[in-house]
């Protein structure tokens, strides 16, 4: 016979974190067919000499959910290695929602997720009410890549319980029933389960707190129900990783979930400094394992934080009136305005009004660095903002100042927020050798103006397996995080490993070639509306479902990415 695509002499990971071996990996009718030395030829070959084959990665958090109904592409993740992705983390999204609640879920979206309202409004053709009609609607679509769903709590709470779900009231019986009733209806039509949160920051964009933060044990547990009724599926959670607190929530999840007999994946942060919370969150874990639960702990490999810049949602002076002023200029009559004495001494003199929940962090001095190319996402504590004005001799803020008008003002300003404990990213590398800690949080296709964090496989392989000085990953091990972990934990028993019968989703890479490259700004989205987004080197070849999306960075024409309806068996030998 001959297949529809070998892959020749590649140096195969497969996920499992076998040893590497040099081999052939051959495709038929989107299935691995072959693995070893095929003879038969292919209607396409590629020539992987020298080269890593790896599964496709799957990422557990995202929030595609708008993105993959406006675009037929789910960059930045696709250009980083990504074959599938989940939707509707957080417990928010567009669905269930009724016409008149419309404006509602953009206000939540815009506030949480920092997409712009008129994207929304403009990119949405908001041709569904139900949850099976959303999935409907994306199932409809052809994308590069494949897409999985779980159903938001936010929007569930309102569609059952109008302006009391808005205004945080507490369920009624009857309101847990519907819900109930609602959550087993969603996973039949191909929910993987359901995403709630009760993270502080997690505000509409008129400041006030997402429906669901109030939600008790009773309502998570009549959710949790339903969705076991309909034959099981996952739990996603944020905790509220401001107060530090982990326990009073977290356990009534972990509780519930144990007794309905689900699995749970919840966001873990590291703080910079003071008491490590998250160490108490990991001996919740693993108590809870230990009696028969299945939680795991999502981590991010680099630092959680912001970018920050004059072309973005924030920078240091986004909420003075003496900036928001000239903040309607366009980008070069702006940084004119800045360099005047007079304009820069006024601003420097001004105070902050109020503002979004996280531009708190924009005058984060210590904590907040230049973000060049290549960008370094473990900088040295001596480059911060805070240092670098110490040695001047100046204000942090001067220092800040002149740091955002670089670059003729394109410059750039990663705040890290968490997961860089004292200055360094080595409780990261702790953590990520733990069986219960899996990789997630890049967030893509959210936070527009202000993450972009979806890059995070590349960073993964470059500086964690190939770059850093020491606690560097194994590759067999960093692919194994990348693929059958995050496979298993969603429920898609049919990817995340180079086996026969398995999807043909893969990754061809030059390692040495590798680089992540800084963030950059387009206007792509609809109504012109402004995003960032990243692209790496190395990437010679991404496939999914046998067919080849992207080769050298370069997007092909293909879109055989779908809708993954539901948990995954996986194949029969």
């Amino acid at each position: 016979m001959t297949f529809d695509l070998v892959i020749r002499h590649g140096t195969i990971v497969d996920g499992l974190g076998t040893p590497p071996f040099v081999g052939d990996v051959a495709i038929h009718d989107g299935v691995i067919a072959a693995i070893g030395t095929v003879e038969q030829t292919g209607t396409r070959e590629i020539d992987a000499t020298g080269l890593l084959v790896t599964p496709g990665f799957v990422d557990l958090h995202t929030h595609y959910d708008g993105q993959a109904i406006w675009s037929d592409r789910l960059t930045p993740s696709s250009a980083h290695g990504v074959t599938t992705a989940i939707v509707g983390n957080c417990g928010v999204g567009f669905a269930p929602c009724r016409p008149a609640d419309h404006d509602v879920l953009v206000d939540v979206m815009a506030g949480v997720e920092d997409i712009p309202g008129v994207v929304m409004v403009d990119g949405l053709p908001w041709n569904w009410e139900t949850f099976p009609e959303f999935l409907d609607t994306l199932d409809s679509g052809r994308r590069d890549i494949d897409i999985a769903a779980l159903l938001p709590h936010s929007p569930l709470r309102v569609y059952v319980m109008g302006q009391r779900g808005i205004d945080r009231e507490p369920a009624t019986p009857e309101d847990l029933s519907q819900m109930r009733k609602l959550a087993a209806e969603a996973v039949q039509v191909g929910a993987l389960g359901f995403a709630s949160s009760r993270f502080t920051l997690h505000k509409t964009i008129s400041g006030k707190p997402i429906p669901s933060y109030d939600a008790d044990q009773a309502e998570i547990e009549a959710i949790a129900r339903g969705v076991r009724d309909a034959g099981g599926g996952l739990i996603q959670f944020v905790p509220d990783l401001v107060a530090g607190d982990y326990e009073p929530v977290l356990q009534t999840v972990f509780d519930v979930a144990t007794d309905v007999g689900l699995p749970v994946t919840f966001t873990l942060a590291i703080g910079n400094a003071g008491e490590p919370y998250y160490l108490d969150a990991l001996t919740m874990v693993e108590k809870t394992n230990a009696n028969g639960g299945d939680i795991t702990a999502q981590i991010f490999p680099r630092p959680i934080g912001l970018v920050l810049g004059l072309s973005l949602s924030g920078n240091p002076f986004v909420l003075y009136p003496s900036y928001q002023e000239i903040a309607h200029l366009p980008l070069a009559e702006r940084v004119a305005e800045m360099r005047k004495p007079e304009v820069r001494q006024r601003i420097l003199a001004d105070t902050p009004g109020s503002g979004h929940p996280l531009m708190f962090a924009a005058q984060l001095w210590d904590w907040m660095f230049p973000l060049g190319e290549p960008p370094n996402y473990e900088p040295n504590p001596a480059d911060s903002i805070g240092a670098r004005a110490r040695a001047r001799g100046v204000s942090p803020l001067e220092e800040a100042y002149d740091r955002v008008l670089d670059d003729g003002g394109e410059a750039m300003l990663l705040v890290t927020l968490a997961n860089f404990r004292d200055g360094s990213l080595d409780t990261v590398a702790e953590l990520l050798r733990r069986d219960d800690v899996v990789l997630g949080l890049g967030d893509g296709g959210a936070h527009y103006g202000m993450i972009c964090d979806a890059s995070f496989p590349t960073y993964l392989l470059t500086h964690w397996v190939r770059d850093r000085a020491h606690g560097r990953m194994p590759v067999v091990d960093a692919i194994r995080e990348l693929t059958s972990v995050p496979a298993r934990v969603a429920g898609l028993a049919d990817r995340g490993r180079i086996s026969v019968g398995y999807k043909a989703d893969l990754n061809v890479i030059d390692a040495d070639a590798m680089r992540l490259h800084r963030p950059v700004v387009v206007n792509d989205l609809p109504a012109g509306g402004r995003r960032l987004d990243q692209t790496a080197d190395g990437y010679v070849a991404t496939i999914v479902s046998g067919q080849v999306i992207a080769e050298n960075g370069v997007p092909t024409e293909a879109r055989p990415g779908r809708l993954v309806r539901g948990r995954q068996s996986a194949p029969v030998a």
